[in-house]
């Protein structure tokens, strides 16, 4: 069983920043690829940026790129999201999310099996 625990959110005004955390609990978070997504009210979870299991390779989706950063530290079993030049849009409740059943895995998945219980995230204008 793995445990995901985010913090971090908060409410920032526009052009403002904040840094996620994810704590992991899984003995092997090394081997895990990581996510972040987020889901605003009324609207479908959707795919922020991930990372591969090395730290080496990672995925952004378009609106967030040149804004966001995704990174691990293997040893600390924590992922993170720095969140620079927030904006309105970007509110959401923030989950991170494991992917566990494919270890040291050089593709992207297309699932992630352990989910956190999400972290609100609101930039007011």
């Amino acid at each position: 069983q793995v445990q995901l625990i985010e913090t971090g959110g908060g409410l920032v005004q526009v052009g403002g920043s904040l840094n996620l955390s994810c704590a992991t609990s899984g003995r092997d978070f090394s081997s895990y690829t990581m996510a972040w997504f987020r889901q605003a009210p009324g609207r479908e979870r959707e795919s922020v940026s991930a990372i591969r299991w090395n730290g080496r390779t990672t995925y952004y989706t378009d609106s967030v790129k040149g804004r966001f950063t995704i990174s691990r530290d293997n040893a600390k079993n924590t992922l993170y999201l720095r969140m620079d030049f927030l904006l309105p849009e970007d509110t959401a409740v923030y989950y991170c999310a494991a992917d566990t059943t494919r270890p040291y895995a050089n593709s992207w998945s297309s699932d992630y099996n352990y989910w956190g219980q999400g972290t609100q995230v609101t930039v007011s204008s």
